[in-house]
């Protein structure tokens, strides 16, 4: 959150303005709507319909705000689709804050919601021994000691915590017994990957400032009254690595990797191998900081690369605000590009991968940077939202202070999300005002993940607000084709997180990597989807693995979710419930 000046600082838009109206039917290419604007009728093939209440997620966030404007107030909060209890079907995890000491008013733990697989959830937070409350912030799941169900890392203001899962439906909190107690912080977003490909699965953690109650520092824009402080108010601090040993317990090799950097302000990170050379490589998104790009050089160390690679500052040579990020193939190029979310003023960063290691930013030339120029945005992911074959870009928007109108009569304290609809060719359009009327309501949204909470093989999104409910919507109307992948790993980490998964189909091919983390402080689902359009197969598959082990399968029908094992193949292959 970045400030120039002190209007700067809270300049935004709720506004999305007129939408274009175009959409994509059934492959025979753009299709005009005449006469959209903004939130009317539905246009689009598909529609994100908002079944928070039915499904029975009751979840409000708490950040713990009582008039002092203390930063981490601003930050949360984060979300996570996993399978926690190993049946197939994503669950869903919301972190929540807590009261600051002193102004308690109510009890608001992290809360989990267990997939009924009928539509609806159950809360059972404290069934599976999670009713723990703290100033959570992010979270990122992991089967760090390879016994088949997912473990859970929650980010926070102070102490972060460890949860093992047991297997049988509850959790351990084992921070202290993994060496991990020791670290506290204002962290954030966390991932959890295998960079060393020893076949457990690592820890990167990312932290915003050195921030306390008692070191906060007054800011004010008119000398009176107290503002949110940017992040420049305070220095700023590393993110660490932890290595898995195997043993339950977790090396801090942060400065031995190449990683310590004291005045890095992390929010966003994500996992991508940008050279294609089959290591993990990592970026992270800084705030007024530029951002960081660590390349694997595959001896245990990491080279930092952003400003060569052209993704540490923005096309003016500016260090922007940089919130959340994400990385994937959009533009079908066989290499993965990076967003990254900034402050209103600044845009959407959208980093297309040129190969040899160097990026061009798209966005100042595209819609998405003209649709984000007043924006404030948070979480994103790209995924196929229509299952049309191209990779469709989220952003969820909310402004930092609510009383930002009073500064700018322009600007609003929620925004409405963007949806950036793919239409080949590196171009975007702003759909978010077509597929459904909450959806396109302002928020003042943080984190977003995505998952087929339903089994019926398109993708849900899920998105948490500031001080304010979760929203999940069904992802209604999609006629087009798909195929998911599920990764089991042997040699590799259990999940097969970093596995590369490539599909071909007349058109070309196509492919996806099995990661944890992205968005900002969020997790969306491990399983990978692949939209297929009118296609109902796809003409032969491969899966690369972290320990270098591929696997080959020829024509594949479309409708399944196929669970892959590394060492046996496809051992199952599970049918949509398409109604």
């Amino acid at each position: 959150m970045k400030r120039r000046d002190a209007i700067a600082l809270l300049i935004g838009s709720g506004a999305l303005g007129t939408l274009g109206g175009i959409y994509y039917e059934k492959h025979r290419g753009p299709k005009r709507v005449a006469g959209v604007s903004g939130v009317g009728p539905a246009a689009f093939p598909i529609q994100f319909s908002d079944v928070t209440r039915e499904s029975g997620i009751l979840f409000e966030h708490n950040n713990g705000a009582f008039g002092k404007k203390y930063l981490p107030e601003t930050l949360g909060s984060g979300c996570a689709f996993f399978d926690y209890d190993n049946d197939g079907w994503p669950d869903i995890l919301l972190v929540n804050g807590m009261d600051w000491p002193g102004h308690a008013r109510r009890r608001t733990p992290i809360q989990l919601y267990r997939n009924n697989r009928n539509g609806t959830f159950t809360d059972v937070t404290r069934e599976a021994r999670l009713d723990v409350e703290l100033y959570g912030i992010g979270a990122a799941a992991g089967d760090y000691d390879n016994d088949g169900s997912e473990d859970l890392y929650i980010t926070a203001f102070g102490q972060n915590r460890l949860f093992h899962n047991n297997g049988d439906k509850t959790f351990t909190d084992v921070t202290e017994r993994a060496g991990l107690a020791a670290y506290q912080s204002l962290s954030t977003s966390a991932v959890w990957f295998d960079y060393d490909r020893d076949g457990r699965l690592d820890l990167l953690v990312a932290n915003y400032v050195r921030w306390s109650p008692e070191q906060d520092i007054f800011c004010s824009l008119d000398g009176r009254t107290k503002s949110y402080c940017t992040p420049q108010a305070y220095p700023g601090t590393t993110c660490w690595l932890f290595r898995n040993r195997g043993d339950g317990t977790f090396e801090d090799v942060t400065g031995k990797a190449g990683l310590h950097d004291p005045t890095s302000k992390s929010l966003g990170v994500t996992v991508l191998d940008y050279d294609m050379d089959g290591w993990p490589d990592v970026f992270i998104a800084n705030d007024t900081q530029p951002n960081k790009l660590y390349h694997n050089d595959g001896n245990g160390k990491f080279s930092e690369t952003a400003v060569t690679a052209g993704v540490a500052f923005s096309e003016d040579g500016a260090a922007r605000a940089g919130m959340g990020a994400d990385a994937a193939d959009y533009n079908n190029s066989g290499m993965p590009s990076l967003v990254v979310t900034n402050f209103s003023n600044e845009m959407v960063g959208l980093y297309r991968n040129q190969g040899h290691g160097f990026f061009i930013d798209e966005a100042p030339r595209s819609t998405v940077g003209k649709s984000s120029r007043l924006t404030l945005g948070f979480g994103c992911f790209f995924f196929d939202a229509d299952l049309d074959g191209r990779l469709d870009l989220l952003v969820a928007n909310g402004h930092i202070d609510s009383t930002i109108s009073s500064v700018e009569s322009r600007v609003s304290y929620a925004e409405s999300p963007h949806l950036f609809y793919n239409e080949g060719h590196g171009q975007f359009r702003d759909i978010s005002g077509l597929v459904g009327r909450s959806f396109a309501l302002p928020k003042v949204a943080r984190g977003c993940a995505y998952a087929d909470f339903d089994n019926d093989g398109d993708l849900d999104v899920l998105l948490t607000t500031n001080n304010g409910p979760a929203y999940l919507y069904r992802n209604d109307g999609c006629r087009n084709h798909s195929l998911r992948f599920r990764t089991v790993g042997r040699k590799s980490n259990a999940g097969g997180i970093g596995t590369v998964v490539r599909v071909w189909t007349p058109e070309g091919m196509r492919w996806q990597m099995v990661k944890s983390g992205s968005s900002y402080l969020s997790q969306s689902e491990r399983t990978v989807t692949f939209g297929l359009g009118e296609r109902t197969a796809i003409d032969r598959a491969r899966l690369e693995w972290p320990s270098r082990t591929t696997q080959e399968f020829g024509k594949l029908d479309s409708g399944r979710t196929y669970v892959v094992d590394e060492e046996k193949g496809i051992v199952d292959s599970i049918p949509y419930q398409r109604t």
